[in-house]
């Protein structure tokens, strides 16, 4: 049996979304979430960030520059929390040279980048969960078992409108976030409730 992990999307859930982010003096985290991610780390999850990060492929950053982001986000919550890996995917299906435009089965909705943290650091996918502020976010966990988080920071809120509304992008999907959260806070508050009952 492997692992138990908590996948966590970047932009919209640890720091304020920003479209194509691509300088580190863009990152801001949102409030508490280095704290609420210290409370996954004294239990004993793994924390994993997978990122669609498809400004890559589109021109408008490198692949550098997502990486020297996420370097800040290290350093920022480095006093206070650990995480355990980061994957990204860069690609677009319909963007982008040779090397970017693809349609690869990392971007989410897709679940590669769960498959591959899964691989890499023996994860039990079906005992974890992903949390995100979108629906893609939810239809990759659910896709691989997770248990799935929909936070209403970022476009949470519209996400939630998005497949509550009829006619809207995913209401037609059936398919619906386990539990709603105000933010990661609460999200890893629900986790660790859950997880203390499977633990007795």
């Amino acid at each position: 049996m492997g692992n138990r992990a908590v996948f966590l999307d970047r932009d919209g859930v640890i720091c304020e979304d920003v479209i194509y982010m691509k300088n580190p003096s863009q990152f801001k985290l949102i409030p508490d979430v280095g704290s609420a991610i210290g409370l996954l780390n004294d239990i004993g999850l793994s924390v994993v960030v997978v990122s669609n990060q498809s400004g890559v492929a589109r021109g408008y950053l490198t692949e550098e520059d997502v990486q020297k982001v996420n370097q800040k986000m290290i350093n920022e919550l480095g006093e206070h929390c650990r995480i355990d890996a980061i994957y990204y995917c860069p690609h677009h299906p319909e963007m982008g040279g040779k090397a970017y435009k693809k349609d690869c089965d990392c971007r989410k909705p897709n679940p590669g980048m769960l498959k591959f943290a899964a691989q890499d650091l023996n994860l039990d996918l079906e005992r974890s969960f992903m949390i995100g502020d979108k629906m893609d976010d939810v239809l990759a966990g659910y896709s691989v078992g997770c248990e799935t988080i929909l936070v209403l920071t970022g476009k949470g809120r519209d996400e939630l409108e998005s497949y509550t509304t009829p006619n809207k992008k995913y209401s037609k999907n059936r398919i619906k976030p386990d539990n709603i959260a105000s933010d990661l806070s609460e999200a890893v508050l629900i986790i660790l409730k859950k997880v203390q009952t499977s633990s007795r």
